[in-house]
């Protein structure tokens, strides 16, 4: 699979998503995924806009697939 630019925008979207998720599902493991991705598109966000503020590119390119 070939990894495709994101702007912060769309990684906090994502996040808010799996914050959805995370709080919709009850107390399960799909929760604590939910929660992690959450975390995890959350930082993305950070970094994008950071980069962004900065005009440089992101080094490293990251992919979620399901399970």
């Amino acid at each position: 699979m070939t990894g495709t630019a994101h702007d912060s925008e769309y990684f906090r979207r994502r996040a808010d998503e799996a914050r959805a998720a995370a709080s919709g599902k009850g107390r399960g493991e799909e929760a604590a995924v939910a929660g992690e991705l959450a975390l995890a598109y959350a930082a993305l966000a950070r970094r994008r806009a950071a980069a962004d503020a900065e005009d440089q590119p992101i080094s490293a390119v990251v992919s979620v697939e399901p399970a």
